[in-house]
């Protein structure tokens, strides 16, 4: 059995789920976890941020529910409402540091969210994953050279078809798979203690 994370990098929610899904890794260290991006902001959706009025108000609720922080950076970033979340280039960003440190994806999806929400960083900047490999001691050239090479937009496209494939129509959503069992252990929000009691009844013949 496996977990299967699929989230998007601009997605409030997905941030607010950064602890939880940090705390069942730690629970769960024989339990190796897929990250997949699911491509909640392309195509027609890819716009200025202020065509989205609800943003503010649920990140309040995300806030208020989950402990999230959204930092003074993320404030100044998004304040005139020109900001565009392209999660083509952030799925494209979290495909190269899986990529670069295959083991760490959960804990680097969850970096890439600090950089956005907390830090106000873009995640269409090859500057945001140059300092977000650098903080974690990763290789940062390798990391950029993933994210801008040729076969960045395939592994963007990959993933959402993987979100797809799999049902996810959601963000975040945590999954167990077992072969071809796929069992929903999360949607939008839960604590590491319910998703523990999931895992436990899975796994009790």
């Amino acid at each position: 059995m496996k977990l299967v994370y699929v989230f998007d990098a601009y997605c409030g929610w997905s941030h607010g789920f950064s602890g939880t899904l940090r705390e069942v890794v730690s629970r769960h260290p024989d339990l190796p976890v897929e990250v997949v991006s699911g491509g909640l902001f392309t195509g027609p959706r890819r716009v200025p941020i202020r065509e989205f009025g609800y943003v503010q108000g649920a990140n309040a609720h995300i806030a208020e529910l989950t402990g999230a922080e959204f930092g003074e950076g993320y404030e100044r970033l998004i304040a005139d409402g020109s900001f565009v979340m392209d999660s083509e280039a952030a799925a494209r960003g979290v495909a190269a540091l899986r990529h670069v440190a295959p083991g760490r994806a959960a804990e680097l999806a969850a970096v890439l969210q600090h950089a956005f929400y907390v830090d106000g960083l873009g995640l269409s900047e090859a500057a945001t994953y140059r300092k977000t490999a650098e903080a974690a001691g990763l290789d940062a050239d390798a990391v950029v050279a993933a994210f801008e090479g040729p076969e960045a937009p395939g592994a963007a496209a990959e993933d959402f078809h993987r979100a797809a494939e799999l049902g996810v129509t959601g963000f975040p959503t945590l999954l167990a798979v077992d072969g071809d069992h796929v069992t929903p252990l999360a949607r939008g929000h839960a604590t590491a203690d319910e998703i523990d009691q999931r895992i436990a009844a899975l796994r009790t013949p």
